[in-house]
Formats: structure tokens, C-alpha cells, sequence
């Protein structure tokens, strides 16, 4: 599986105590090359975890890897950042719609299913999910 990490997915992954770490470590068995994610992400998980080396760890262990420059994206980040307002986005969840964007076959792996259902790419087009079962 090919797929763009979310941070609730990632500490999920890292943290035994949390109550989606069982589906987190089924979905990652199942990665088949690194998952994409951007710094926004990486900060989030590291600050949840308070543990920055579990973070660092994800990267040298293969699981992600960083693909996304936002300096690259200012006017793209920009727009969503307009359109999704009123949902008041973070910084790393308008990364992710964009990573979406630029990255079309990837699913974001994500516990967030309540924005991210909402969320589009390219304006329209759903963006596609890997989520904990609803429960």
C-alpha cells in the first residue's frame, strides 16, 4: 500500500496506549514503500508523542518520508487555507489535501475521518482514506 500519514495515524503507530494503535500497526504492516508526509505532520506527531526520536526513528526505519516543501505550495496552500476557513484547517491538514493533490493514487491514512471527509482535492474530487473503523 501506497499512502500519505497523517499525524493521528503516526502516533497512533508509535504510542501503545492509544486506542487506534492495533489498526495503525496493521496498516503499516501492509505499506509497501514509505509513506509521504510533510514536516507540519512530523512536528504534530513528535509534540503528541513528546518524543521527537520516536519520530526520527519513522524516517531512518523506512515507514515515512518527507515529500512535500511548502515553499513550493505558498499559493495552492493559500487557496485552501480560504476555502476550508470556516473549518478553521491546521497546517498540516492543507499539506495533506495538497500532497492528495500531487500524489493521486495515495490514500491518506488518517484518524481524522470527520475533516478529512470534508476536505477535497482539485477542488471536487474526494479525497481517498484509510481510517480506523468507525465505531
Amino acid at each position: 500500500m501506497k499512502g500519505i500519514a497523517d499525524t493521528g495515524f503516526l502516533v497512533a503507530f508509535a504510542s501503545q496506549n492509544d486506542s487506534h494503535h492495533d489498526w495503525a500497526v496493521s496498516v503499516a504492516a501492509r505499506v509497501t514503500a514509505p509513506l509521504l508526509a510533510c514536516e507540519a505532520v512530523l512536528s504534530e506527531t513528535a509534540f503528541h508523542l513528546q518524543n521527537v526520536t520516536a519520530v526520527l526513528d519513522m524516517i531512518r526505519n523506512g515507514l515515512v518520508t518527507l515529500a512535500f516543501d511548502c515553499n513550493d505550495h505558498l499559493p495552492h496552500l493559500a487557496a485552501l487555507a480560504e476555502r476550508y476557513a470556516d473549518r478553521h484547517p491546521d497546517f498540516a491538514d492543507l499539506c495533506l489535501i495538497r500532497l492528495s493533490e500531487l500524489n493521486p493514487h495515495h490514500s491518506v491514512i488518517t484518524t481524522d475521518r470527520e475533516d478529512f471527509r470534508v476536505y477535497r482535492r482539485n477542488k471536487r474530487e474526494v479525497i481517498p482514506l484509510v481510517c480506523p473503523p468507525e465505531e
